[in-house]
């Protein structure tokens, strides 16, 4: 039997010299080792552990969490009470604003009322001078007409005295159913001036155009009673005062006037003096 083969190693170049030689672990380094590597580990664990524990238990911190929660509660508070009387004071002064406007148009209002009242009274006492300076004028204007003789009057005394009366009524008002002394119709002022030489005539036109002896318009004289419409129907009445006139309480705008023929021809006259 051949004797089994032994791997041969080669050796280093340098393995005889015993300095270059690798020490030989002997046990007791090895136990040492183990134990060094022990120690370490057992400490890596114990610290893992700790780790652990402190990683499962987490600390947290209130201790600031009441004084943070109280502040800001507070400051809601504040701010919630700031916001109602910002409120407040924007609804009272709206509802001052609306009171100052509001007074504004009232006293704008009394003045304009004010205004109107002082023209008025105003007005009403330039035409109460105007009246008053009519009716000084008209009553002399009166006295003139009855102081001056008419040449177209007839000298019947009874004519003139008829003419006379009617044209101291010039400048009066027509009224409807007026019977003097500052208001006529015109039926009423003819029966007036008529009654004035004890002629008593009808009260109304229709009447009065039939009350005397009937005349042409070519032969009308003075003091003739002219009348507009047919005979017994006449719708007014004047009288004649010669040169072409005639007198009459023509209507609410005009008054008693004295008018030309030729502007409102009459339609018949008749003869009571």
């Amino acid at each position: 039997m051949e004797d089994p083969l032994v791997p041969v190693v080669p050796m280093s170049h340098t393995a005889h010299i015993r300095s270059h030689r690798k020490p030989r672990r002997n046990a007791s380094s090895l136990a040492m080792r183990a134990g060094v590597a022990g120690g370490v580990l057992s400490t890596l664990a114990v610290a893992g552990a700790s780790g652990s524990a402190y990683a499962a238990d987490p600390v947290t911190q209130t201790v600031e969490l009441p004084a943070l929660t109280a502040d800001l509660s507070t400051q809601v508070a504040q701010s919630a009470d700031a916001t109602q009387q910002a409120a407040a004071n924007y609804e009272l002064q709206a509802e001052r604003d609306a009171a100052a406007a509001k007074a504004a148009k009232q006293a704008k209002a009394d003045l304009a009322e004010a205004k109107k009242k002082a023209e008025a009274k105003k007005k009403a006492e330039a035409a109460r001078k105007a009246a008053a300076a009519q009716a000084a004028s008209r009553s002399s204007q009166r006295t003139t007409l009855a102081a001056s003789a008419d040449v177209s009057v007839p000298a019947s005394g009874s004519v003139a005295t008829v003419i006379s009366f009617l044209k101291a009524q010039v400048g009066d008002a027509y009224v409807m159913g007026g019977t003097g002394p500052n208001a006529w119709d015109c039926s009423g002022l003819v029966q007036a001036a008529y009654k004035q030489v004890g002629v008593d005539l009808p009260r109304v036109s229709q009447s009065q155009s039939t009350a005397g002896t009937p005349v042409s318009l070519s032969n009308v004289q003075v003091g003739d009673i002219l009348y507009w419409g047919s005979a017994g129907s006449a719708y007014h009445v004047g009288v004649y005062i010669g040169n072409g006139q005639y007198l009459d309480a023509a209507n609410p705008s005009k008054g008693v006037v004295i008018q030309d023929l030729s502007g409102y021809p009459a339609t018949g006259a008749v003869r009571v003096l």
